[in-house]
């Protein structure tokens, strides 16, 4: 099984190879000496294990669950970057102190995923670039998205109060800006790319879904609360000496592209499976707009050792 997801990866960043030459991110222009490698690491929840890129659903008895080519196989393949570790699992939260740490699902926590890639010194002194999303799965986003699939806006509105109250936000705020300054601790050189997480919905389309227009309206501004808690938990870590620590909106990449929007989704929506795991989560082209999102925020001759 293991050799047989090797080679599904390694087809993949063939593949993504020849689409980065094709749409000009990795040419290099005659006579020039190619861009120096990339040391890169990666951590976090689903979005940057790729969920949405592959398969519908977890199989079942695997601890970390990735799927491909997500945009971390994009940014891997276009840079060039030699990819020391992917340690993102979905459904992962920052730490078993969360208030949503699932001791049943029991994917490996941001925290015990750092440990992982010190352990094996993908994060060193070495490492150039770090990318990872967090946070959504503390606040518990999925149940509540499954609240308000099939609840009226009271019920809702009740829900998101409760999964990002005062104390909810301040907690997330504390946890992120922990890690934060862990990782980059545990990589004093490298670059912290923290990414965010787009919009779901667009209330004004006439494409119908099962989640009335009012709780998709609330989902959104919950996720623009999310998102300007981790800006704010990025600032706090950033402002810290020796640190390099940046958050990278996404939402406007993903502007059109909502998993209802008339223009075509970037993000996935069983239409006959509402529990799908892959539900919410980016599909491939989703995930090379991330992709696309990080490569526009780095400085590739900073980045890279010389």
């Amino acid at each position: 099984m293991r050799n047989a997801t090797a080679r599904r990866r390694q087809t993949a960043l063939a593949a993504l190879a020849a689409l980065a030459m094709a749409i000009g991110f990795a040419s290099v222009p005659a006579g020039a000496a190619p861009p120096p490698e990339v040391d890169y690491a990666a951590l976090g929840d689903s979005y940057t294990a790729g969920t949405g890129a592959g398969e519908a659903d977890r199989p079942p008895g695997v601890d970390c669950w990735q799927s491909h080519p997500g945009y971390v196989d994009v940014v891997t393949a276009t840079l060039p970057a030699n990819l020391l570790d992917n340690a993102a699992c979905h459904g992962a939260v920052l730490s078993r102190l969360s208030p949503t740490y699932d001791q049943v699902l029991s994917s490996p926590t941001v925290q015990e995923q750092i440990r992982s890639l010190v352990k094996e010194r993908a994060l060193s002194q070495k490492t150039d670039l770090i990318s990872m999303t967090a946070g959504a799965n503390d606040l518990g986003f999925a149940r509540v998205l499954g609240v308000c699939a099939f609840s009226d806006e009271a019920t809702c509105r009740a829900a998101l109060s409760q999964a990002e109250s005062p104390t909810a936000l301040a907690f997330l705020t504390a946890s992120l800006v922990q890690t934060y300054t862990t990782i980059q601790v545990s990589a004093p050189n490298a670059k912290v790319a923290v990414l965010g997480y787009p919009l779901l919905f667009d209330p004004d389309s006439p494409i119908v879904l099962p989640i009335p227009s009012a709780n998709q309206r609330l989902m959104n501004g919950a996720t623009v609360t999310l998102n300007a808690t981790i800006a704010r938990a990025v600032r706090i870590a950033d402002a810290l000496p020796r640190t390099d620590i940046q958050y990278m909106d996404v939402t406007t990449a993903f502007t059109g592209h909502a998993v209802n929007s008339v223009t075509g989704s970037w993000l996935q929506l069983s239409p006959t499976n509402f529990a799908a795991d892959y539900n919410f989560h980016p599909n491939q082209a989703g995930h090379q707009a991330y992709a696309a999102v990080l490569l526009a925020s780095v400085n590739l001759k900073e980045l890279a050792r010389q």
